[in-house]
């Protein structure tokens, strides 16, 4: 081999172990939630209770995932942990790049308000408020100045889920839907790239209910953002990018 082909032979290989190292990079850069070796068990006097059993999941940026599974299996235990509010006993949940378990509680708290969106089963709006005010109060906590700001924001948030004609309804005078649908727009205050929903479905009808899903997977898809449910409801696989099934604290993809 000449001393040419010998350089040749070695910018090729430079240039693949480059593109090699790049395209990890790119890969772990659009992981939105990886979680490792997660276990958590509960002491009941003389009893152990593993609620979670070396769960390992990854969530790729801008996907819709769904974790399905029975009652009592552990999904809101598992959400809870990768939403920081629970620690687990054992393993690891990094979100957007970042080791959550690691994180002091004063970190942790300015991490999710800064980067995570909740959307609950039961709307939890405050029924003395209207829809503004109601995203309002979530933009203030996101430490958006000025009143004036925060209720042109909010107006802009409820227009954006289609509520513009509801801005100044309290949650008494909407439907389930229309409840819901402000739970996302306060969900969406403050640009969080990553939504986590309970159940957002359970207490809705059928129609409701693929409507507030299909607008979640709309709002994913233009944006880029990552979702993650927990539900028990079929219909939403149609609009998932992933599903993981829990039974036992054990996690399984379909």
């Amino acid at each position: 081999m000449t001393a040419s082909q010998v350089h040749f032979a070695d910018f090729i290989q430079t240039h693949d172990r480059t593109a090699s190292i790049l395209a990890d990079a790119k890969r772990l850069s659009e992981q939105a939630i990886v979680a490792e070796g997660i276990e958590m068990v509960y002491h009941a006097g003389s009893q152990d209770y593993h609620v979670l059993r070396g769960v390992d999941l990854t969530i790729q940026q801008g996907d819709i995932h769904l974790l399905m599974g029975p009652s009592g299996s552990g999904k809101t235990t598992l959400l809870s942990i990768l939403a920081g509010i629970l620690t687990p006993t054992a393993g690891s949940v990094k979100l957007l790049g970042r080791e959550i378990t690691q994180m002091t509680r004063e970190q942790l708290a300015h991490f999710r308000l800064q980067n995570i969106g909740f959307i609950f089963q039961g709307f939890n709006l405050f029924p003395a408020l209207t829809a503004s005010e109601n995203v309002e109060v979530a933009l203030k906590v996101k430490g958006i100045r000025g009143s004036s700001n925060r209720r042109r924001m909010a107006q802009a948030l409820l227009t954006q889920v289609k509520l513009s004609d509801r801005i100044n309804h309290l949650p008494r005078d909407l439907s389930g839907g229309q409840k819901q649908r402000v739970a996302i727009a306060r969900a969406l205050a403050g640009d969080p790239q990553i939504i986590m929903a309970d159940e957002p479905t359970a207490a809705l009808d059928s129609h409701s209910g693929h409507a507030v899903i299909e607008l979640l997977r709309q709002l994913a898809k233009e944006s880029d953002r990552t979702v993650l449910i927990v539900t028990h409801d079929p219909r939403l696989m149609d609009v998932a990018d992933e599903v993981s099934l829990l039974e036992d604290g054990i996690l399984k993809r379909n």
